[in-house]
């Protein structure tokens, strides 16, 4: 029957204790819980994510925008205050549903001041063991990781080569694609699944191309985005950033992502000009990560879809 809750009460009270666990592992370290709005003028420019939107019941008619993450308001913070903050939010994606996304779902975001993503690292290792108990812990780089899968250098592979490879491992039909495009597949598709046997798993240093909100630097001969993401016995849990301070450089990557809407059919979307004016007054130097809690209590409880670890999916609600 439709209106009955599809996770059991047994996982609803592990879901209560491990945001009692949250709780406890940012308060042993005197990291600040805060609350920001969700529902915002503005929200992100990213063309691979889609935000909800609201059109206000209020006497300007403006519609607003349900965040996709909490972490454009908490820089707005971060830059009045500069200290470590966490938040434990509602988030909202249109269009991601499968048995590992919904469109509404439970967000970890956290921000240390002073870190770099490798201590952010070991931070956030520490609470997936926290939660999850001990596990082996590995770190690679991407380009390591995709020479030791795939016997390719990602940073120097030619498109053709990426997409040779990608079709060789696929079935693919008639796609085309960019650079980044055919890294995506190759990364979530073929070597991902490989990730499932090294418990906590990170991976750092990604294409330049695909650094979002990090900073850019040169590491060797390549140009790498401060970046990593977290799996867990092959789930990606987490991404995060040594974060990007540089307004400027932030506006031209904004800019340059509504020219790709523009390409693809897509609506351009708003710049968040609080946010650019936040990192116009200064960000401090920091890293933040945001970790996806439906999932962590999916890898708790050992269920397989993320349907059955919520009280009501987006189907029922």
């Amino acid at each position: 029957m439709t209106w009955r809750p599809l996770a059991d009460i047994q996982c609803i009270r592990q879901r209560a204790g491990l945001l009692s666990t949250l709780r406890k592992f940012f308060a042993d370290r005197s990291i600040l819980e805060v609350e920001t709005p969700l529902l915002c003028r503005n929200g992100i420019t990213d063309p691979s994510i889609e935000p909800l939107t609201v059109q206000a019941a209020d006497f300007s008619g403006e519609a607003r925008v349900l965040q996709t993450s909490p972490e454009y308001m908490m820089k707005r913070m971060l830059a009045e205050f500069s200290e470590p903050m966490f938040q434990i939010a509602k988030a909202f994606r249109s269009g991601e549903v499968g048995p590992r996304h919904n469109p509404e779902f439970s967000l970890l975001e956290w921000y240390r001041p002073g870190f770099d993503h490798h201590q952010l690292m070991v931070e956030v290792a520490d609470l997936a063991q926290c939660c999850l108990g001990a596990r082996p812990i590995n770190k690679y780089s991407y380009r390591e990781l995709f020479q030791q899968c795939l016997q390719i250098d990602p940073f120097i592979a030619t498109i053709a080569e990426l997409e040779a490879i990608a079709r060789r491992h696929l079935d693919l039909g008639n796609l085309s694609g960019d650079r980044d495009l055919w890294l995506d597949l190759l990364m979530s598709h073929v070597v991902e699944p490989q990730l499932a046997g090294d418990g906590i798993c990170f991976v750092y240093d990604y294409p330049a191309s695909q650094a979002a909100l990090a900073r850019v630097v040169q590491a060797n001969d390549v140009t790498v985005a401060q970046r990593f993401e977290l799996y867990v016995d092959g789930m990606e849990l987490a991404n995060g950033y040594c974060e990007l301070t540089d307004a400027a450089e932030q506006r031209q990557r904004f800019e340059r992502d509504n020219v790709l809407r523009r390409q693809r059919g897509q609506i351009e979307r708003a710049l968040d000009e609080s946010l650019l004016d936040a990192l116009e007054s200064g960000l401090p130097d920091c890293s933040g990560v945001a970790l996806g809690i439906d999932r962590l209590l999916m890898l708790q409880t050992g269920l397989s879809d993320i349907k059955n670890v919520l009280a009501f999916n987006w189907g029922q609600s």
